[in-house]
């Protein structure tokens, strides 16, 4: 039988806010153990919530950027459930109106060594409060209860089901990482768990139009952790099923040690939570002026600054898409081309998708903290421009670039002029070269006359062999060609 897989994914994004939402605690992480636990978070009897303008905003913020409904009128509810880490028995969270409705995220897929281009339906994104955290090391066989995090506000953002692999989980859950980090309203922080991911997976025949039976994997906390987490619970449920078994509705944990997922307990539907009201907080009135307000102070969004790419720069669609993905890129790729011209804007995308990409991801910082500036990298596009080198010998000039992690400006010509790497223009020069390589390969030279147009290729290798890579590339194939034709 062949199946489909279903995935949506629940995101907790800890917004950046100095303050918890309700109270008037610290945010700050690495504290010692409830020393950041107002009388509002730990639930005294009369303390009351009062609700942070500064989630609300950004919550709109984040809205505005994937172009959803913000509700005028949004609801705070209680959610009731009983863990040690809830001090007040409930958490005070949003159902049925939140304050986002609806709106997508755009991410590039890559699959099968193509990319495509494609945007997610979201669901909803509601605020709520963070409960605290169970400890169960160096407790001597207890638990211990932090509750600095209770009250930590959370912008809970939910897709529909639409996702077929881990893969597109992954890319998708990558690229709400940058846009909230773009916009500033959290500092996404993986390992401090303030972006963390809950995925819903199941498994359906192909061609069945009901869904399966969902389970809900906790707190993912890592790109690479969520990929094998969805694999191996796809593998579990199909299994399962093809056994004769049947999958249980339940919410599991992924133990990254083992690479599998296990049982946490059942998972509870809506109606088990009793919702209600909080009859402490009044309804969230947001007004179209404070949309406004919001909105002129936001940056510039990543799909405003796509089209700007495209109409600005003549860049592809999915070039304008991936330098977007990360603020920093797009901040780098805009650097470069202003000094090294607008006709330089393909070619430097090119190179920042390519080998800069490459080469920040095995470094494993970001691009803002390369030790290659934009000014430096614009005059390496330059370089390549002028025919002083070729596009491979650039390859090995970026490296000592990088590796040299100098402030000067013209570091490429340093070290261009230091290994003697200047591509070789001179006709006189490469006619030589070109002389002696057709004498010493006749039978190419045959082939070639006798119209096997690949032929060319390999005089063209035995060429920049000759020359160690330095000849200039175009020159060669027409002086080559030419001698070939006449």
């Amino acid at each position: 039988m062949q199946w489909e897989v279903v995935i949506g994914l629940e995101t907790h994004t800890q917004l950046s806010t100095q303050s918890k939402i309700f109270s008037g605690s610290s945010t700050r992480f690495g504290s010692e153990p409830n020393t950041q636990a107002s009388p509002v978070d730990l639930a005294l009897p009369g303390v009351l919530p009062v609700l942070n303008r500064g989630a609300v905003e950004r919550a709109i913020q984040f809205g505005l950027a994937i172009g959803a409904t913000i509700a005028p009128r949004s609801i705070f509810a209680r959610k009731n459930y009983f863990y040690p880490d809830l001090p007040k028995g409930y958490q005070i969270s949003q159902f049925e109106i939140p304050v986002v409705q609806g709106g997508k995220v755009s991410y590039v897929l890559e699959k099968d060594g193509k990319s495509e281009i494609k945007s997610l339906q979201l669901t909803r994104a509601h605020l709520e409060e963070d409960a605290g955290k169970s400890l169960h090391e160096d407790y001597q066989g207890m638990t211990g209860i932090d509750l600095n995090r209770a009250g930590t506000p959370l912008l809970e953002i939910v897709t529909e089901p639409d996702m077929r692999s881990a893969a597109e989980a992954v890319a998708y859950a990558k690229a709400l990482h940058s846009l909230v980090m773009w916009l500033g309203i959290c500092d996404g922080n993986m390992q401090e768990g303030s972006f963390r991911c809950d995925a819903n997976v199941s498994v359906r025949p192909v061609g069945q139009k009901e869904y399966g039976t969902r389970c809900e994997i906790k707190n993912l906390n890592s790109f690479r952790f969520m990929e094998d987490a969805i694999n191996f619970e796809v593998r579990r449920q199909i299994e399962l099923i093809e056994d004769g078994g049947t999958v249980r509705q339940e919410t599991r944990l992924y133990d990254p040690d083992r690479k599998e997922t296990r049982s946490m307990r059942s998972k509870e539907d809506s109606q088990d939570y009793r919702y209600f009201p909080d009859p402490d907080l009044p309804p969230l009135m947001i007004a179209q002026e404070w949309i406004d307000r919001v909105k002129a102070s936001m940056p510039e969004l990543p799909a405003a600054m796509r089209e700007r790419f495209v109409s600005d720069y003549a860049l592809p669609e999915y070039d304008a898409l991936v330098l977007t993905q990360s603020k920093s890129m797009a901040t780098y790729f805009e650097a470069v081309v202003a000094q090294a011209g607008k006709d330089q804007a393909k070619p430097a995308a090119n190179w920042l998708m390519g080998d800069v990409a490459s080469t920040v991801n095995r470094e494993g910082i970001d691009i803002a903290a390369a030790p290659v500036n934009a000014v430096q990298f614009a005059l390496l596009l330059k370089r390549i421009a002028d025919g002083t080198i070729s596009n491979k010998i650039a390859k090995e000039v970026f490296a000592g670039m990088w590796e040299a992690n100098s402030d000067k400006k013209t570091l490429a010509d340093d070290i261009i002029e230091a290994k003697g790497l200047k591509q070789i223009s001179d006709s006189g020069a490469l006619e030589a070269i070109v002389d002696q390589v057709l004498a010493g390969n006749a039978k190419s030279v045959e082939e070639f006359r006798a119209g096997k147009e690949q032929a060319i290729n390999a005089l063209i290798g035995q060429a920049m062999k000759a020359t160690k890579g330095k000849a200039n590339p175009a020159q060669l194939t027409e002086l080559l060609r030419k001698k070939l034709t006449a």
